[in-house]
Order: structure tokens, then C-alpha cells, then sequence
């Protein structure tokens, strides 16, 4: 009796060893993944962001490049490409050495003089190229140790740009380092009234010119506001013209800006013909490569629709005779020559 109760304690105490050694295992791996059993099931995080995902991962901001910062960067290289010429007036600085501070102005032969180093190249160098250059003069020559050279533009005279043709005040306008087209065409006057807008640029060093064909209304088309860098040369041609004389309403050289004129659209620009017009024996005279040349134009099918409309090129004359007349075939260039001189041009707008 005494050894059975004696193995019964033992199996009771056997038990509760694997009972309280069950409990420290099953909390001991709740500890270590408390989520396997609290946490509902995973989701994937809701989209967001290239630049705030980033940021997320490593916990550290990112910079993502924004157009203004495109901007800034087309400024810097603008800067960058902008060189010293002759005629130019620079104040030349060196840090922490006052008695070197000069102002000067770049020779017909590009060069300035300085105090101690003499005369020094600088035409067609960057600021920061001639900086670079009078720094090593400075150091080479053992006059000053480590030097920091300022180069300060008090005027470009060698980079302004030049506005020729067709606006209120044709010349040269110096300081115009990032600027745009529209503002130096301001700065210039504005446009005339027989202005082109298929402007020419012509850059420095550069044999083609950029073409850019504006708008009517400049505001229409912005991206027509292009860059004008130091030394651009831009022209404003007069715009093409299209002289209709002879037996019409109002005889009149059409300045046409922009566009095209067809033979029709330009007869009733001028008025019309009149009733007496040879409407058979109209002219286009126009220039070629081996001098002026007639065409003939049958004004009256064109009218019916029998025939189409032509269309007219820049300088063209478009002759209408009047019937009966006893105009030789031989002088019609001669009497339609002597018209298109004493023609009034008005500006038309296709």
C-alpha cells in the first residue's frame, strides 16, 4: 500500500513537471511571434508615390527634380556659356587683398592689364576660366598664396544682341543674358506693321540660323519664347507682299504675315475687279531665276469654279487689264510694274 502511494506521487509529480514545462514553451513562442495569433492577415501597402516610397524604405528624405529646378539648370548652363569679349568692363577682385581690386575693361586684343602679372588673355574665356587663369599667374609668380579670384561683368558690351529689320528701334542691346525672345523684341520696340513673324536667329558661331515662326498673337503659342543667348543676332524680315493692280476697286499691295494668299481671296481683298476688267486677260508676274515672267490667269473660270483657284507667292503681281484696252502684250509688265510702285500696302491677317 505504502509503495503504490508512493509511485502515485511520483506520477503526479511527473505530470505537473510536463504541464508547467508545456506552458513556458507555448508562452515563450508567443513572446518570439506575437502577430501569428493577434495580427489579422497580411495586406499589401496601399500604392503611394515614387518619392514617398523611397523615403519610406531607408527613412530618409528624397529630392525628386521638379521643372523649376529643370529651369534653374538651364539658367546655370546659360551662365555657363557666356564668355568675356572685347570691350567688355570687368572689376577683377582677389580675396583678402583689396590692393589687387581692379576695373578694367578687355583691349580690341582681349586682354586686360592687372597689377603685378601684367597683361592676361581673357577674350573667349568663361568667367570662371579667367579666373582659373589669374589665379595661376598670381600663385606661379609667388604673389599671393592660394588665391581666390572674383571676376564681376559691369557691362557686356562684346555680348549684346543684336536686333536688325523690322522693329520700332533696330541696334544693339547689351545685358540681355537670360532673356527671352519676346522680351528683347520689346526692349527693341516691338514689331512694325510690315513685320514678319518668321523670325531668324543666328547664334554665335553658328552658320544656320533657328527659325520660329510666331503667332499672330504672341500669346497664343508660348513655347515660341525661346532662349537668346549673348551675341544672337535676330532679324525681323518685312513681311511678303502681293501687289493687285489694274482695273480693280482698290488697287493695293497686301502684306501678308503669316499664311498664304490665293488669286481669288487676293482680288477681293483689293475690292474686286471692276466692270470694265479683262477678266481673260489677267497676269501674274512674278521674279525667277532668270529674271520676271508672265503667267496667265483666267480670272472669270476660276469664278465659274471651272478651273481652280491658284495660289500666290511672296512679290507677286497680279495684273487685271481693262477690257478694250489697247495695251500691248509686251508693255503689260511695264504698266503693271509702274502700279505695284503706287500701290498702298495694307496689312492682311489669312
Amino acid at each position: 500500500m505504502k509503495s503504490g502511494t508512493l509511485g502515485y506521487a511520483r506520477y503526479c509529480c511527473f505530470a505537473t513537471f510536463a504541464i508547467a514545462a508545456f506552458l513556458i514553451s507555448a508562452a515563450a513562442q508567443q513572446a518570439t511571434n506575437p502577430q501569428e495569433q493577434t495580427s489579422p492577415p497580411a495586406t499589401l501597402p496601399a500604392a503611394q508615390p515614387v518619392s514617398e516610397a523611397t523615403q519610406s524604405a531607408t527613412g530618409a528624405a528624397v529630392t525628386t527634380q521638379t521643372p523649376n529646378d529643370s529651369n534653374k539648370k538651364d539658367d546655370i548652363d546659360r551662365t555657363v556659356l557666356v564668355k568675356l569679349g572685347a570691350g567688355d568692363l570687368l572689376e577683377v577682385s582677389v580675396y583678402n587683398v583689396p590692393e589687387l581690386t581692379s576695373k578694367v575693361r578687355v583691349s580690341n586684343s582681349g586682354d586686360i592689364y592687372l597689377p603685378l602679372i601684367d597683361y592676361v588673355h581673357v577674350e573667349g574665356l568663361t568667367q570662371e576660366e579667367a579666373q582659373s587663369v589669374i589665379e595661376k599667374r598670381l600663385e606661379d609668380g609667388g604673389f599671393v598664396r592660394s588665391p581666390h579670384v572674383t571676376i564681376f561683368v559691369d557691362e557686356a558690351s562684346s555680348q549684346g544682341v543684336t536686333v536688325i529689320g523690322e522693329v520700332g528701334k533696330p541696334g544693339i542691346y547689351p545685358d540681355v543674358a537670360d532673356h527671352r525672345l519676346f522680351e528683347v523684341i520689346s526692349q527693341a520696340g516691338g514689331f512694325t506693321q510690315n513685320a514678319s513673324r518668321k523670325i531668324a536667329i543666328l547664334r554665335k558661331g553658328e552658320k544656320t540660323p533657328i527659325r520660329v515662326d510666331l503667332p499672330r498673337n504672341l500669346a497664343d503659342d508660348l513655347s515660341t519664347n525661346v532662349d537668346i543667348m549673348p551675341g544672337d543676332i535676330i532679324t525681323v524680315p518685312r513681311a511678303p507682299i502681293i501687289y493687285v493692280v489694274g482695273d480693280v476697286g482698290r488697287p493695293s499691295g497686301l502684306l501678308v504675315d503669316n499664311g498664304q494668299l490665293t488669286v481669288l481671296q487676293a482680288l477681293a481683298l483689293a475690292g474686286g475687279t471692276n466692270h470694265t476688267a479683262k477678266l481673260g486677260g489677267a497676269r501674274i508676274i512674278r521674279k525667277g531665276p532668270n529674271g520676271m515672267f508672265e503667267t496667265r490667269v483666267e480670272i472669270k473660270k476660276m469664278l465659274e469654279a471651272k478651273i481652280p483657284d491658284v495660289t500666290l507667292q511672296a512679290d507677286d503681281i497680279l495684273f487685271v487689264p481693262v477690257s478694250g484696252g489697247r495695251v500691248m502684250a509686251s508693255k503689260t509688265l511695264e504698266v503693271a510694274m509702274a502700279a505695284a510702285t503706287a500701290a498702298t500696302v495694307y496689312s492682311v491677317h489669312p
